[in-house]
């Protein structure tokens, strides 16, 4: 089993910049592909981005492209989600999952656990 713990979310002015961080626990993620998705109110949730077990091969949604950026750390376990320029259209919840395989997935059924999720609010 793999907890996964978000934290970082919080209330920002547009333009601003935030950075969530995702740790794992219960086992090593270092073999998993792992990525980033949000839902707004009263919408569905949706990708924004995913990295693979290497940190070589990064996809993005077209809503956030140029502007986020996802990393890891294997050695601390975690995942990051840079987030520059932000818009109020980004408000949302903000989930880290984790996917049994070494590839970044962009589909959220293929992902096989999932964080609590952390607030981010972004002001006009």
């Amino acid at each position: 089993q793999v907890q996964l713990v978000e934290s970082g979310g919080g209330l920002v002015q547009a333009g601003g910049s935030l950075r969530l961080s995702c740790a794992a626990s219960g086992r090593t993620i270092s073999t998993y592909g792992m990525g980033w998705f949000r839902q707004a109110p009263g919408k569905e949730r949706e990708f924004v981005a995913a990295i693979d077990w290497t940190g070589g091969s990064l996809y993005y949604a077209d809503s956030v492209k140029g502007r986020f950026t996802i990393s890891r750390d294997n050695a601390k376990n975690t995942v990051y989600l840079q987030m520059n320029s932000l818009k109020p259209d980004d408000t949302a919840v903000y989930y880290c999952a984790a996917a049994n395989t070494f590839a970044a997935v962009t589909t959220e059924r293929r992902y096989d656990y999932w964080g609590q999720g952390t607030q981010v609010t972004v002001s006009s």
